[in-house]
């Protein structure tokens, strides 16, 4: 379990929230001086966009991030420097999974938890200590029962939404419902390593879809109390009417929070018996909360 130490991770946080500035500047002052304020505060508003855009898509490259915000290689790079030079992104190597042939493998520019941070509005620390009175007033099921009341606004939200889609579009959309709340949540086919053949003949989904989600603002408290995620992820099953499994999360140090939804294939379901599995999302709580607020904290 890990835990939170507050005082570096407030300067971190003060040098994100400096580094990646909001987009409402003061007027420039006229003359010179003004306008290189002016630019200056240009140059930030447009890393941010760099920065967000990382946040939202996922270790990416140079061209990848250039080519979404149209910049030029040059433009994009001068704002990676800087971002990297503030620890707000990292490089990676990007796998290779076939040859690739001559040349350097790609480069790929991350997230770290300190540019995670400039992006995040929570009381981590009040949050923290509050859950933290609740365990010892009243034992970690307290917490549990807690996080699960909390995450069941969410999934009365989610669930009226997905029930008016296709049992076969629903990870997609339950990963567009998560974006529209902050989350930067993506859907894919799962990785099939050894099935081809069997991913080929039955369709990208039979083995399998990842949701992941890029963004998460609760991660230092989830890093205490692991009980949010673990109701997040049962609400997740309970929505998309398959099992699912949590391969990574934000709050242990993973770049991402990757969840495994099962294929229907890998149930040995029909689509017919697969439509009538899902078709009740909406009443997929049925003792939810009304007025539970958001998710979590």
């Amino acid at each position: 379990m890990r835990t939170v130490d507050t005082e570096p991770r407030k300067g971190a946080l003060a040098t994100a929230h400096d580094a990646v500035a909001s987009d409402a500047v003061r007027p420039a002052r006229p003359g010179p001086a003004g306008e290189l304020s002016a630019q200056g505060r240009a140059e930030r508003s447009t890393r941010a966009r760099v920065a967000r855009l990382i946040l939202e898509l996922g270790p990416s490259t140079a061209s990848v991030i250039g080519g979404r915000l149209g910049l030029t290689p040059a433009a994009i790079r001068r704002h990676l420097d800087t971002l990297l030079a503030q620890g707000l992104i990292e490089t990676r190597t990007a796998r290779t999974y076939a040859s690739r042939g001559r040349g350097r493998p790609a480069r790929l520019f991350a997230i770290t938890d300190a540019g995670r941070s400039a992006f995040e509005h929570t009381y981590d620390d009040l949050a923290s200590s509050a859950l933290r009175f609740l365990a010892e007033e009243a034992g970690p099921g307290a917490v549990e029962k807690f996080a699960r009341h909390q995450v069941s606004e969410l999934e009365r939200r989610y669930g009226a939404v997905l029930a008016e889609v296709a049992p076969a579009d629903r990870v997609r959309a339950l990963a567009d419902a998560l974006s529209a709340d902050g989350y930067a949540a993506s859907a894919s086919a799962a990785p099939a390593a050894g099935e081809a053949a069997t991913s080929a003949a039955m369709g990208p989904a039979a083995a399998g879809e990842q949701l992941c989600q890029h963004h998460c603002p609760v991660a230092h408290v989830a890093a205490e109390f692991p009980q949010l995620c673990e109701a997040e992820t049962e609400a997740f099953s309970r929505l998309l009417g398959r099992p699912v499994q949590r391969l990574a999360t934000i709050a242990h140090g993973d770049g991402i929070c990757t969840t495994h939804v099962t294929g229907r294939s890998l149930m040995g379901e029909t689509p017919a018996q697969d439509s009538a599995r899902a078709e009740g999302p909406a009443r997929a709580h049925d003792d939810t909360h009304p007025e539970s607020g958001g998710l979590f904290i």
